[in-house]
């Protein structure tokens, strides 16, 4: 593990695979850490650097005072990539994570080869949806709102295996304040006008049991990107390389040895 100070906090992160590869960053999704890729990565092709980062917030990186904005999280992901890897990346973003991706292949595409757009979309909720969940867990803490995430994030089987305690305990122990500072990104965060302009070759993946963002929504965010690819996996929540592994693998792969190939 290390961490670098990056737009005023420090912000945690780690290095797999080979040092002198092409990079691939990694962003995560609200209420989870970089462990979210601990069973995709051995999965993908050798020779590349995987870079992976706990957004600000969240897991071991620091805990500012929100809320927060996008803004904060892009910059947040640039200047990691400003003290660790000066060539450009290739970013696979979750879900939040994913926002992030489509802000900075907006506003700096220069500093990206390729963008993987995995359960999310340039609008994801409600500013009411959001506002509600902030005040929950304000009021109630992470347990007051663990059970509904938990629902939104897993298909059944996953969901009602012991699977999926990990990812409760990685939910609970998320900072509240992290993670309503987040949650006020969502609140505010509209990237519709954004993303059909973005010209960074674009790999977009949905799950079909994905509540909390369906594969129509991550299929219509992909038909506004020229030459966008699309995936909906099977049987799968809103994180996928949590509930099958392999056969994200085997989307994203193909992409990362085009994209982030020498």
């Amino acid at each position: 593990m290390h961490a670098v100070e990056a737009n005023g906090i420090q912000i945690a992160w780690r290095e797999d695979g080979d040092p002198a590869g092409q990079p691939v960053l990694f962003a995560n999704s609200l209420g989870t850490d970089w462990r979210l890729w601990d069973d995709l990565l051995p999965l993908l092709p050798s020779g590349l650097r995987f870079l992976r980062y706990d957004m600000r917030g969240h897991g071991l990186s620091d805990v500012p005072s929100g809320p927060y904005a996008l803004n904060d999280l892009m910059n947040d992901a640039l200047g990691l990539l400003d003290a660790i890897e000066d060539r450009p990346v290739v970013l696979v973003g979750l879900s939040l994570g994913g926002m992030v991706g489509q802000a900075i292949a907006a506003n700096q595409p220069d500093r990206l080869c390729g963008l993987v757009l995995s359960n999310t979309a340039p609008r994801m909720g409600s500013a009411e949806m959001w506002n509600q969940r902030i005040t929950a867990v304000r009021e109630g803490g992470m347990g007051s709102v663990s059970d509904a995430i938990l629902d939104r994030w897993f298909a059944p089987t996953f969901r009602q295996s012991m699977n999926a305690a990990p990812w409760e305990a990685m939910l609970l122990r998320t900072p509240a304040e992290g993670y309503i500072g987040c949650c006020a990104v969502l609140a505010d965060a509209d990237l519709t006008e954004q993303t059909p302009r973005l010209s960074v070759p674009t790999l977009a993946i949905a799950g079909d049991a994905d509540q909390a963002c369906t594969a129509r929504q991550v299929e219509a965010m992909a038909g506004l990107i020229e030459g966008a690819q699309v995936h909906t996996m099977q049987g799968v929540g809103h994180l996928p390389p949590v509930e099958a592994p392999r056969a994200y693998a085997s989307i994203l792969a193909p992409f990362l040895e085009r994209f982030a190939g020498d």
